[in-house]
């Protein structure tokens, strides 16, 4: 968590310094790697407690993006990278596991930017991680995350959407604590400012504290289940969970589509899972 720590320190420094929406600003051509290590069973099973994955299994589907977050922080915070890490928001997320990875392997982990983006409410990053074991591509993912700032681009708009997934079927109601983004922080290593207190996420324009986008898909797949049999994942987070709050998951009996509301039919986060 050292240098975690430190990148979040970095990221506090250096954001006020970087504007942007810079119409010149270009993204580093970094790759981050960390060498292959086991997985750690005592951060896995409190990140399992907190989403409530099973105890026993394969590694949970989204843990890599865990695991490689500490890079992801490196390579943001770094002087290169045009975009200030305080405030940004995870919008979208696509998972592909090319096999079950069970929780005792070793993973080689590598991270780097792939692309920036206009959004209708500011810049949009795609950052892609790759896990390894063996040498073999077993797990990847891709991320977005916005950079709010004013914009004139009015034709902006953000990826598209899953399809539209209807009235689904209500599965269960979750009721989460104030301190839900505190605690996942803790486990997790992301201790964004958004997600910690009502003070520090007014900063960024929350009235509240708002729940880590990666907890949201996380439980509603460890709600969903059987993850080993996955082929890919893609989720968007459509509205932030302001802290605490109740919600709703919601989903196809015959599996494809997931969702998550507020009390008020408030849609949060839209998913699609493909077995």
């Amino acid at each position: 968590m050292t240098s975690l720590t430190t990148s979040l320190v970095r990221g506090a420094v250096t954001s006020p310094f970087k504007r942007a929406g810079r119409p010149d600003a270009t993204l580093p051509s970094d790759r981050l790697t960390r060498p292959a290590a086991p997985v750690a069973p005592g951060p896995l099973a409190a990140y399992g407690r907190i989403c409530e994955f099973l105890e026993s299994g394969p590694l949970p589907l989204t843990y890599p993006h865990v695991l490689a977050f500490p890079l992801t922080m490196r390579l943001m915070t770094g002087r290169a990278f045009p975009l200030p890490v305080l405030g940004l928001v995870h919008t979208w997320i696509e998972i592909t596991p090319h096999r079950a990875v069970r929780p005792t392997e070793p993973l080689e982990l590598t991270v780097y930017a792939d692309g920036l983006a206009p959004h209708r409410r500011g810049t949009e990053v795609t950052m892609v991680t790759e896990a390894r074991a063996g040498g073999q591509l077993v797990w990847e993912s891709r991320s977005g995350y916005l950079s709010r700032h004013a914009t004139t681009d009015a034709a902006a708009s953000p990826r598209s959407a899953p399809d539209a997934v209807g009235d689904l079927p209500a599965v269960a109601e979750w009721r989460l604590p104030g301190d839900l983004g505190r605690r996942y922080g803790a486990v997790s290593g992301d201790r964004n400012p958004i997600h910690l207190h009502p003070l520090t996420a007014r900063l960024f324009g929350f009235p509240r504290a708002i729940a880590h986008g990666m907890w949201t898909v996380a439980r509603c797949l460890a709600e969903a289940g059987h993850g080993a049999d996955i082929r890919s994942v893609r989720a968007e987070f459509k509205a932030p969970v302001l802290l605490p709050a109740t919600v709703t998951y919601a989903a196809d009996p015959t599996g494809g589509s997931f969702v998550l509301r507020g009390a008020k039919g408030r849609t949060h986060l839209v998913g699609t899972v493909t077995r």
